[in-house]
């Protein structure tokens, strides 16, 4: 058996919480390779609307392992509050979640010290959703970083005071107000809890599932321009968000890696700084914004807009080896009288090209766009591909040849039922 692999192709918030969880019925075990509490995947079904952040989306599956991999930065505070969140629905993931003992613990001094970097770049700033994120990676790649397997030790909290210690060092040149003590009074509260959950090598569970013929599916959190390696670079997160992080995040070898799903909305949008070619800063922009609601499921900021960007959902693509894609958020664009998708930039030189450059900061970019005639249709209530508009489904076909890959899932709407299916392989 192998692992599939779903993760995000833009610059996160595409829509993979849905898809995971349709698909989550499918598999006996969903498992987070990487980020931490910046995610925010968004379920909606049966008149519930959901986020998670940390917590695997297979928790409102009762037959699914639940695996929270050795790649992800873990808050205990806030997955405290996610698993509280979920008595509401009934939910005890208490026996079918299990938390890599790899994993790496968010120390409230982290996120005093992401808040104090933010400010320090002043007009630089990455835009960090401030949850302690960067300077939690930062430790584990120094070595110094403190893991969940820790928590049971018996010289945990002389670790812990050895690592604040650094924390506060670093903080007496920065000027910002913090309460500690209450943060810390939360956090070691939070880490008892955190001790009922079943704390495993999460790296032998998944691989001796695969042995055992069980399926694993494998969710990204952000997306592929997000990487910190393939991204649109200083302005991306800590973590490697493509396909390649299975791998180092749940201890998977390459060979393990079976089909990819790509998720992409319709169009583009993006939260925080950073270099967006095709962001749209007029009234059309605003109103991809008001009809998708796109405001961030973590931060609660407003994402900035644009039309699809080919070039950079090509690159996603090879980097990732994705097999098979999902578009979402195809009914926000149900008012649009004209779509336009961006086929290759223009470069300050003049060069056309549909290749991503070096540094998308520094690259002076204009987007050479195919314009479609718009739908002007409510496909929300539309179940079926051979129903869609056949404006819609010339955009798809479009998408299909310029990306070399099938699209098999249109998401038309929020909801669970609210999916259409190209290819009856899903059904």
């Amino acid at each position: 058996m192998k692992s599939d692999v779903i993760l995000g192709l833009q610059w996160g918030d595409e829509g993979k919480g849905k898809i995971v969880d349709y698909l989550a019925a499918k598999y006996d075990v969903v498992a987070r390779f990487q980020g931490g509490p910046n995610a925010g995947h968004t379920l909606e079904f049966d008149n519930i609307k959901h986020v998670l952040h940390q917590v695997p989306s297979g928790v409102f599956r009762n037959n699914t392992k639940n695996v929270i991999g050795n790649g992800v930065v873990l808050d205990p505070v806030i997955f405290r509050k996610e698993i509280e969140a979920l008595k509401n629905y009934n939910i005890e993931p208490f026996y079918n979640l299990y938390i890599s003992k790899r994993a790496q613990l968010i120390l409230p001094t982290h996120r005093l010290l992401d808040a104090a970097y933010e400010k320090s770049k002043g007009d630089s700033k990455i835009g960090s959703t401030l949850r302690g994120i960067g300077p939690t990676y930062q430790d584990k790649t120094a070595r110094i970083g403190l893991r969940v397997g820790d928590i049971i030790s018996e010289d945990f909290k002389k670790k812990y005071e050895i690592l604040k210690s650094k924390h506060l060092n670093i903080l007496e040149h920065h000027e910002i107000e913090y309460d500690l003590p209450s943060l810390e009074e939360d956090f070691f509260s939070a880490l008892e809890y955190i001790k009922k959950f079943k704390l495993v090598d999460t790296d032998y569970l998944i691989n001796q599932s695969l042995a055992a013929r069980e399926s694993v599916l494998a969710e990204g959190a952000q997306g592929s321009m997000l990487d910190i390696d393939f991204g649109s670079y200083p302005y991306v997160t800590s973590s490697n968000t493509t396909c390649a992080g299975v791998c180092t995040g749940l201890g998977l070898a390459p060979s393990k890696i079976g089909q990819v799903f790509g998720i992409f909305k319709a169009y583009c949008t993006r939260v925080g700084e950073g270099p967006f070619p095709t962001e749209l800063k007029d009234e059309v922009g605003e109103k991809i914004r008001k009809e998708g609601n796109e405001f961030g499921a973590t931060t609660g900021r407003p994402r900035r807009c644009g039309w699809i960007d080919l070039p950079a959902l090509k690159y996603a693509i090879m980097i990732n080896g994705v097999t098979q894609l999902s578009m979402m958020k195809v009914d926000v664009l149900d008012t649009f009288d004209e779509i336009n998708a961006c086929t290759h930039y223009k470069l300050k030189n003049g060069t056309i090209t549909d290749t991503l450059p070096f540094d998308l900061c520094v690259e002076d970019i204009s987007p050479v766009y195919k314009s479609f005639k718009g739908w002007n249709t409510d496909i929300t209530k539309l179940n079926d591909y051979k129903s869609l508009p056949t404006e819609l489904i010339e955009y798809t076909l479009f998408l299909e040849e310029e990306l070399k890959v099938p699209i098999n899932i249109i998401s038309v709407g929020p909801n669970r039922t609210q999916t259409i299916f190209k290819n009856n392989h899903f059904q």
